[in-house]
């Protein structure tokens, strides 16, 4: 026989893993003002091997349109710039021999927008997740119920469920909510 408290935690801990990949999704979309998260994907080539941005260069945001990356070493600018180039950050970057400037533009209301849309997507996706995770563990309390556990257990584990259900999609709406502004703020 299954044990509910531990289905429930289950439950609980697979919808906070949804969460937290959408709150670090939602880091990475440029809103307008300096993130050092848009740079988290750039892998470099380094001594051969692909390396993230961060583990060869200090990456700083001097003031809320611009970020900084000074290479440790000054043979990996080329492949710090190429590597800025390749991947889909979407900002050309200045190098002036010592550093590497990324300016980030104002964007425009339309491309504020898109953003937004980008954002729901993500979003959407991560619902979607989390109603997957409460299917799947209905599915397991409803199988429980063939193994010895009582129907009145069963429906308390499933209300459990919902209100943990509930708590993660509200979670998700604040999020998108709170991002929505972010980007939406000129």
């Amino acid at each position: 026989m299954i044990d509910v408290k531990e289905t429930l935690s289950e439950a609980k801990d697979r919808m906070e893993m949804a969460a937290m990949y959408l709150d670090e999704e939602l880091q990475r979309i440029r809103a307008g003002r300096a993130n050092v998260a848009i740079l988290d994907g750039v892998r470099v080539s380094s001594y051969g091997q692909m390396v993230a941005l961060n583990q060869v260069a200090t990456v700083m945001v001097p003031d809320a349109r611009t970020i900084a990356i000074k290479p440790w070493d000054k043979k990996a600018i080329k492949d710090i710039e190429k590597a800025i180039m390749d991947s889909d950050v979407g900002i050309t970057p200045e190098n002036n021999g010592e550093m590497i400037r990324l300016n980030l533009p104002q964007p425009t209301e339309e491309r504020r927008k898109e953003l937004v849309k980008q954002c729901n997507k993500i979003g959407e996706k991560t619902k979607i997740q989390i109603r997957n995770i409460r299917a799947d563990i209905k599915e397991i309390l409803k199988k429980a119920i063939k193994d010895g556990l009582s129907e009145d257990l069963e429906k308390d584990a499933e209300t459990e469920l919902q209100k943990i259900h509930d708590k993660y999609i509200k979670r998700v709406e604040e999020l998108l909510a709170a991002k929505e502004k972010e980007v939406m703020t000129v």
